[in-house]
């Protein structure tokens, strides 16, 4: 059954009876007001559309065919909250229009936009039909008053398709188009995130390191010739500092990108990752070539983030870590031997590393029983690495 079809028998009103119920005064109630409601969206497309159409030569055309398309958008939205309260007619809102910057791709964007475009073909085609249904509604309730529930119903039958077929959202791509705004905003929100640690760990680590190291190295110069045992002593001690500092930046040189996963892939990215967890991991990587290179490092640190946990929570023995590709899907598999318990709602970074795949329509499943085992299985849309 397909979601359509699904929605209608959901909405579909009890059957009709000799005796006028609820619903059938609701959809009366409908029929009738249809005429002015119809009306005033009549004159309102018929002006605002003419008026934008008729001007567009001029520099304020355009923009008023913009302003009139949203204010169809909110007659639109008017009908729906009409047809859910007397027709009980399920219709979701469509996205909101995106707000781009600048006025061009505003007005752009409204001259474009499909909702309201829609909205102003049910503004025409709901007069004639509106003007229709209250003379029959009407007549039916003085001349044919028995009759008047099944003539309703077959009248409110065809606006509920009205309002399903031309004020509905576009299905799929309306909620795509809210599911990739969402995502943005998560995308924007980590890069943000990941900004600020960048910028912490430069200056509280390698940064804090090197303004230590340049007061040594100062003192140490002016004591070179008064005193130049405790000025090697001072350069002896500036050169571990230098060591250090150096570590430290390769640590975080590693935290924004590894080189050994530019140079050699998933494989020996995840072995070296691998190596440093607190407990022994088995990685098995079975991929016949590399995805995009932003595919292959959102799968290093997923798996990256994964093992830490498995370092500071899960209490485990053994891990594992598993790599595969299925069809136009990059699979990973983390799996441990620990206490279990761990779940999207704790502050172990889970949920925030669903939010993170979800934005580059990523899947991440996690299954922690208490008691163990846990294995948390991401799923990454498997995008070519292009030809060098």
């Amino acid at each position: 059954m397909s979601v359509d079809t699904e929605t209608a028998a959901r909405d579909r009103p009890p059957p009709v009876r000799v005796a006028y119920g609820r619903h059938t005064w609701k959809e009366v109630s409908f029929l009738l007001t249809s005429l002015p409601v119809s009306l005033v969206g009549f004159v309102y497309t018929v002006v605002s559309v003419v008026l934008g159409v008729g001007l567009a030569v001029t520099v304020i055309g355009l923009p008023l065919l913009a302003l009139g398309l949203a204010g169809a958008r909110l007659l639109g939205r008017g009908e729906r909250a009409r047809a859910r309260a007397l027709l009980g007619a399920r219709v979701d809102e469509p996205s909101p229009l995106p707000r781009p910057h600048g006025f061009l791709p505003w007005l752009w964007a409204s001259l474009r936009d499909p909702v309201a475009w829609r909205a102003v073909l049910y503004g025409f085609v709901r007069l004639p039909w509106g003007i229709l249904t209250f003379v029959v509604s009407l007549v039916s309730l003085i001349v044919l008053w028995p009759l008047l529930p099944w003539i309703a119903r077959g009248l409110a039958n065809a606006d509920r398709a009205m309002v399903r077929g031309l004020l509905s959202p576009s299905d799929e791509l309306e909620r795509r188009i809210a599911e990739l705004e969402t995502d943005r905003g998560v995308v924007v929100d980590t890069a943000a995130a990941d900004l600020r640690r960048i910028e912490r760990d430069l200056h509280d680590g390698a940064q804090a390191r090197l303004v230590a190291l340049a007061m040594g190295l100062g003192l140490a110069k002016e004591k070179l010739l008064e005193d130049p045992e405790a000025a090697a002593m001072m350069v002896d001690e500036a050169h571990g500092e230098v060591k250090l500092a150096l570590q430290e930046l390769r640590d975080l040189a590693r935290g924004i990108h590894p080189a050994v996963l530019t140079d050699r892939g998933l494989d020996a990215a995840l072995s070296s990752i691998a190596a440093r967890c607190t407990v022994p991991v088995t990685v098995t990587v079975d991929l016949d070539a590399r995805p995009a290179e932003a595919i292959e490092g959102i799968a290093y640190f997923t798996v990256s983030e994964l093992l830490q946990n498995v370092s500071k929570h899960a209490r485990a023995r053994s891990a594992s870590v598993d790599v595969w590709r299925t069809g136009g899907r990059l699979m990973l598999q983390v799996r441990d031997d620990g206490r279990g318990g761990a779940r999207l709602d704790t502050g172990t970074g889970m949920a925030g590393l669903a939010e993170r795949l979800g934005a580059v329509d990523g899947l991440f499943v996690l299954d922690s029983p208490e008691g163990g085992p846990t294995t948390a299985t991401a799923e990454l849309p498997w995008r070519a690495r292009p030809a060098s």
